[in-house]
Parts: structure tokens; C-alpha cells; sequence
């Protein structure tokens, strides 16, 4: 389904970057929201506030070891539990590392381990017992890279998964049962068994070649660059170059977005084949879903934007502007009320956290931080009165813990 013809046609009612729809009346958050956003430039991570008295800056915690080095704090993710905050940096000598903090007072869990070059995205089990951690190689030969697993309890890498040329974006289904990376330059998706540790299915997002790939390359094909098996050692440049793939809340679909492309994919998970294609403006990035499936959020990194989609008629429901350019992360918020979106800015300018109210999809905050604010991951939210348990897979108690996004 095509639907950029839609996606202009609200951009002309309601104005270039415009809010489009009707616009709800704006109540004020009942709750406090945390965030946590790492500005990769700086060595900083930052917690972030969001509640009835507003957007606050919570807490700034510097982070790394090395001091002659910017280490690239990149990707974010929380225990399942709200306890820990999982952290990867892209660069070492030679490699980065992932560390693992208690969130709330931010203090170091133990020493980081090495994984791989450049680890990037990482997700975790739902029993937060395992990490999957892609070693996205930014800096190296475009040669096949890795997923790193990791045993979280005592921070030990027990395998390191080979699957393609600069692997990007991991999420675990909600099942816990598989693992699913974009790679950036071999236009895939790999699917990993997260109780073999290996490869079980790929996926080629590649433009007019769409569909299966056999899980293991053939001999001497390489990983299939420009997601077509068996192509030549060279790298061709990619037609859809995902960053970032999620499964649907439901299990049914993977969501892909093809940054070169400016288009998301569906996959059907039970067929393996292409459900629907969503028109995107330029360069989304970073994808998100509300807890129901009902709202899809994309970042536009080169178009300095955001693109909210209904899921179910696939209907662009809005463009907005980010608050400064390079568009990069994106959580909501376990009501599914907010978007949490995480701008980088150029050069020297600081990063910042917008937030965005999913009801007329106005951004209602913003937050400066650090330079090249990048992963992002929500923490916890509270009710006014600091009490309450509850989960955020169950979201009727007064405090909701979700686990969402990196870079």
C-alpha cells in the first residue's frame, strides 16, 4: 500500500510539519515519566523527568573509562524489573563495551566487558536473564559482523552470533522466543533462535526483491548484500538500508524501516512474506509502537521529523517537527500516551529529548542535553503520590516499568 500521496495531502492541510487530525484538548500528565538518553558526543547519560510540573533535566551521569577517548554511550535498555540500565559504547581500543548500572542511583553494577566492534542496539529476554547486543562494526571493512549474547547475572558474552555486513536495530518478540536485527549495508533481516543462539530465518528488504532468504548463506555467496543470495564479494549499495525492526505486541508482523528507502515495511512473521509498505518522509530512523499497536511512531533522521501511522488502516495520522535536526530514537510511554524522541542536533549545538502527546501528536516538551543525544530508553512512571506497583505489560498499577530503545 502506498501511502505518501496521503502523508502529502496532510501536509497541505494542515501546513508543512504540520499536526494533522483533529487536535485533542492537551491535559497535563497525571504521572511522572522517566527517561534515560545517552548523548554519544559527550560521555553522558541523562535521566530525564516529564510530569505535571513539566520537563525537567532529573540527572546527568558521566560515564566511561577512558580518558583520552570518547567512548559513544549508544545503545539503552532497562531490566525487565526496573532495576538495572544495560548501556553499550561504540568504541574501545579496539572495541566497545556493554556496562551494566542500578538504575535509580546510576551506580555501576560491576566492570563492562568487551564484546565486539562497535556494539550498538541491545535488547533482553523477557526474564532479563540474556542480552543480545549487535556489533554493528562502524568503523570497519564491510565484512559480516556479529550479535554478541550475553548472561546478564554475571556479565559474561557466552556466544557471538555471525550474521551480517553492519547489523542494526534488535528487538525481541514479546515472546521472548526470537531475536530480529536489520542489516544496514546486506538490505536483511535476521531472525535468531534465542534459545539455540543461532540463525533460523533471513528476510530481504531490498527494493523488487522482497522475501526469504535460506538462513545460511551458500558457500562463497557472502551474506547476500543488497539482501540477493549469493551476490558478488562487492558490496552494492543498498535500496532500503534498514536501521531498525520491532515486532508488533501481538506477534504477528516485523516492522522495518528502510532509512535510504523513506519507506516501512511490514512482514508477515507466519507467511515470511511482505504484508504492507508504509510511504515515510525522509529517512526514518528509529521506530516505536504504542503498548496496543494501535499507533506506529518513526523518527525521520535526515528529514528532522516525526511520523505517526495508524496501524490499522496504515494512514499517516501526522508529521511533526523535531525541536533541532538528525531525528535519531524514539520509546512511549506504557499508557501509550507519549513519545519520547531523542534529537541529536549538528556540530556543537546540545541534543534534546522532545515529547510528544500521542493524543493530537503535538510536542508538548523538550529537554536540552548533551551532544548527539542517540539511545533512549524509558525507565519507570509514578503517579503523583510516589506509590504503587504493577507492570507495564499490566498498566493498572501506578508504577509501569518498560523496556524499549537504543539508538
Amino acid at each position: 500500500m502506498n501511502l505518501w500521496p496521503y502523508a502529502l495531502c496532510v501536509g497541505m492541510i494542515a501546513g508543512a510539519w504540520g499536526i494533522a487530525g483533529p487536535a485533542a484538548a492537551q491535559e497535563p500528565p497525571r504521572a511522572d515519566y522517566y527517561v534515560y538518553v545517552g548523548a554519544e558526543s559527550e560521555d553522558l547519560l541523562h535521566r530525564i523527568r516529564f510530569g505535571p510540573a513539566g520537563a525537567v533535566l532529573d540527572r546527568t551521569i558521566p560515564v566511561g573509562e577512558i580518558a583520552v577517548e570518547t567512548e559513544g554511550p549508544h545503545g539503552l535498555n532497562i531490566s525487565p524489573d526496573g532495576r538495572f540500565l544495560f548501556m553499550t559504547t561504540g568504541h574501545g581500543v579496539p572495541d566497545g563495551k556493554l556496562w551494566k548500572f542500578h538504575a535509580g542511583p546510576d551506580t555501576l553494577v560491576g566492570d563492562p566487558i568487551l564484546l565486539g566492534q562497535f556494539p550498538a542496539t541491545l535488547d533482553l529476554t523477557p526474564d532479563g536473564l540474556y542480552a543480545f547486543v549487535t556489533n554493528f562494526n562502524l568503523h570497519g571493512e564491510m565484512v559480516p559482523s556479529s550479535v554478541s549474547v550475553v548472561y546478564t547475572p554475571d556479565m559474561i558474552e557466552v556466544e557471538r552470533i555471525e550474521t551480517c555486513t553492519m547489523p542494526h536495530g534488535a528487538r525481541i518478540d514479546a515472546a521472548g522466543n526470537f531475536l530480529y536485527s536489520a542489516c544496514m549495508m546486506d538490505d536483511q533481516v535476521v531472525e535468531i533462535d534465542t534459545r539455540s543462539f543461532a540463525v533460523s530465518r533471513r528476510f530481504s528488504v531490498a527494493v523488487d526483491h522482497e522475501g526469504a532468504l535460506p538462513a545460511e548463506p551458500p558457500p562463497g555467496g557472502g551474506h547476500g548484500h543488497a539482501g540477493i543470495a549469493g551476490a558478488s564479494a562487492g558490496h552494492t549499495p543498498p535500496t532500503c538500508s534498514p536501521t531498525w525492526v520491532v515486532p508488533t505486541g501481538n506477534g504477528h508482523s516485523l516492522l522495518v524501516a528502510c532509512n535510504r528507502g523513506d519507506r516501512i515495511l511490514e512482514i508477515d512473521r507466519e507467511s515470511w512474506s511482505l504484508a504492507r509498505t508504509f510511504r515515510t518522509g525522509r529517512g526514518p530512523y528509529n521506530l516505536a509502537l504504542t503498548p496496543d499497536d494501535a499507533v506506529l511512531v518513526a523518527t525521520l533522521k535526515q528529514g528532522a521529523g516525526v511520523q505517526f501511522f495508524d496501524m490499522e488502516t496504515g494512514r499517516t495520522l501526522a508529521v511533526a517537527r523535531s525541536s533541532t535536526t538528525v531525528t535519531h530514537g524514539v520509546v512511549t510511554s506504557p499508557d501509550g500516551r507519549y513519545a519520547f524522541v531523542s534529537v541529536e542536533g549538528v556540530g556543537a549545538e546540545p541534543g534534546k529529548v522532545d515529547i510528544f502527546d500521542l493524543a493530537d501528536f503535538s510536542r508538548v516538551a523538550e529537554v536540552e542535553v548533551g551532544q548527539q543525544a542517540g539511545g533512549i530508553v524509558f525507565w519507570k512512571m509514578v503517579d503523583s503520590t510516589g506509590h504503587g506497583g504493577g507492570r507495564a505489560a499490566q498498566p493498572t498499577g501506578t508504577v509501569m516499568l518498560s523496556s524499549s530503545q537504543e539508538k
